[in-house]
């Protein structure tokens, strides 16, 4: 299926989630109302203001339909195993069971445990329900009410008869294959699931107007695409729309998208390949994520930094603030900053002690002898990451990202691992959650590259909240 059509399954799945929920909430009101007939504890005088329903409805709405878009749920929902639907809706009711207990102290209410539970119960249920069907139901709707949509294949090779299969596929959608093209065609037809038929490339005008003809896709070499100029102009003239099959570098996993350069009197069109994530308004609201989280944070945790800093003042010598050069987005350089663990002359040890090192690349040993008393307890709980916090709000780092880098490992990293400084690094990661310490130095990078891969806000909101525990009970830090 195209992305325009997912975009409008997202939309489907968008108004029919909104209507569900109003329908599990109007049903857990109405159940609540008549509780107190058949369990006699439950209250009578139970009754919600129509301008507080509408309240409640609207901020419902919104939160469910906002959970699902930050997860990507509805992506998932046309093709999922009803594993993963039972498993996402929960989720998705979950949070917005909270977002509801939210608005609710914000707006000063008094909702009743039981109808929160039931709304949260009845929303469950009924949303299960539609997307467990929804494929079928999808597939209905788009026969029934969409225009069938009719494709023909420039090319006859290898990525040509995958892309026949996939539109094939499409058929549910009202996506139809009608024929392949090609220049000077041998007889016969090309067997997929149907048989369909080799036109002449050269005929293409006289097809378009005997045949219905909606797109065109070229799926042939890149030397060809320059010969084909022709056949692009013609499509542009009759309104057909045409696709170019871009898997020109079959090794390259980068993201592919047509971006606009804006010349004084004209646009450039360029083919971008993206290998990390490029999204500017999702990496806009990361960022603004990071400064709340981060402010927020160094307000909440001032007592616990004075108290620190206080302590390593009293335990040893030296400065409280450690300083050191790491490596930030795309290599640009900066200051990090960490509470002091160590003894203050621990970087002219560090030779000294080269030959303990278990770690490939960084350097990392067990029960470090430059660590202080206090500096053993603040590694243990990540306390001496707190400062970088700072690193956060001014923009140098993120909440979640790869961990910063120091400039001599960079020097040894080999190629494939170098991409990790793509992203901006964070307070915490995805091998945090992992292991920690106790992973491998190539583990680390593939699960930077994984984190990378997969980035989405709701995967740093998960490794943010599961770090919380990880760090509290001191896992995996040596």
């Amino acid at each position: 299926m195209f992305y325009r059509h997912h975009r409008k399954a997202r939309a489907l799945f968008a108004l029919s989630d909104i209507v569900l929920v109003a329908l599990a909430f109007q049903s857990a009101y109405q159940t609540r109302l008549l509780l107190p007939g058949f369990f006699p504890q439950f209250q009578n005088d139970f009754e919600i203001a129509s301008s507080a329903i509408a309240l409640l409805l609207g901020a419902s709405a919104v939160a469910w339909v906002g959970i699902a878009y930050w997860n990507e749920i509805y992506d998932r929902l046309d093709a999922a195993h009803p594993r993963v639907i039972l498993r996402d809706t929960f989720k998705q009711c979950a949070f917005g069971g909270i977002a509801l207990v939210v608005v609710e102290f914000l707006m000063r209410m008094d909702l009743s445990r039981p109808f929160l539970l039931l709304f949260l119960v009845y929303s469950w249920l009924l949303l299960c329900f539609f997307r467990i069907n929804a494929r079928h139901l999808v597939g209905a709707i788009r026969r029934e009410f969409s225009t069938p949509h009719y494709v023909v294949i420039v090319g006859l090779g290898e990525r040509a008869v995958s892309i026949g299969r996939a539109v094939e596929r499409s058929a549910p959608y009202a996506i139809n294959l009608r024929a392949f093209l090609e220049a000077d065609p041998p007889t016969g037809t090309v067997a997929l699931e149907r048989q369909y038929p080799v036109w002449d490339l050269a005929a293409l005008p006289q097809l378009l107007a005997s045949h219905v003809i909606d797109e065109v896709i070229f799926a042939v070499d890149s030397e060809r695409l320059a010969g084909l100029e022709d056949v692009f102009l013609l499509c542009d003239e009759e309104g057909v729309r045409t696709r170019v099959a871009v898997d020109f570098f079959p090794h390259v996993n980068s993201q592919v998208y047509l971006d606009r350069l804006n010349l004084d009197t004209s646009e450039v069109p360029l083919l971008t390949f993206a290998a990390a994530p490029h999204d500017e308004v999702k990496l806009f609201l990361k960022r603004i994520i990071d400064v709340a989280v981060a402010g927020a944070s160094l307000v909440i945790l001032s007592p616990v930094l004075l108290l620190v800093a206080l302590l390593i003042r009293l335990t040893s010598p030296g400065p409280i603030i450690f300083r050191q050069e790491r490596l930030g987005l795309s290599g640009r350089r900066f200051t990090v900053y960490k509470f002091r663990s160590m003894v203050h002359d621990a970087e002219a040890r560090k030779a000294a002690l080269e030959h303990l090192n278990k770690k490939q690349t960084v350097f990392k040993i067990d029960n470090d002898p430059r660590m202080t008393v206090i500096g053993r307890w603040l590694r243990k709980f990540s306390l001496d990451e707190l400062p970088q916090l700072w690193n956060v709000v001014r923009g140098d780092m993120s909440i979640v990202g790869p961990r910063p880098a120091v400039p001599n490992e960079v020097e040894k990293y080999q190629r494939w691992q170098r991409r990790r400084l793509r992203m901006r690094p964070g307070l915490t990661c995805l091998w945090a959650l992992k292991g920690r310490d106790a992973l491998d130095f190539d583990t680390w990078m593939r699960m930077d590259m994984e984190y990378i891969d997969s980035w989405s806000l709701g995967l740093d909101w998960m490794i943010m909240l599961r770090t919380i525990p990880q760090v509290l009970l001191g896992k995996g830090a040596h």
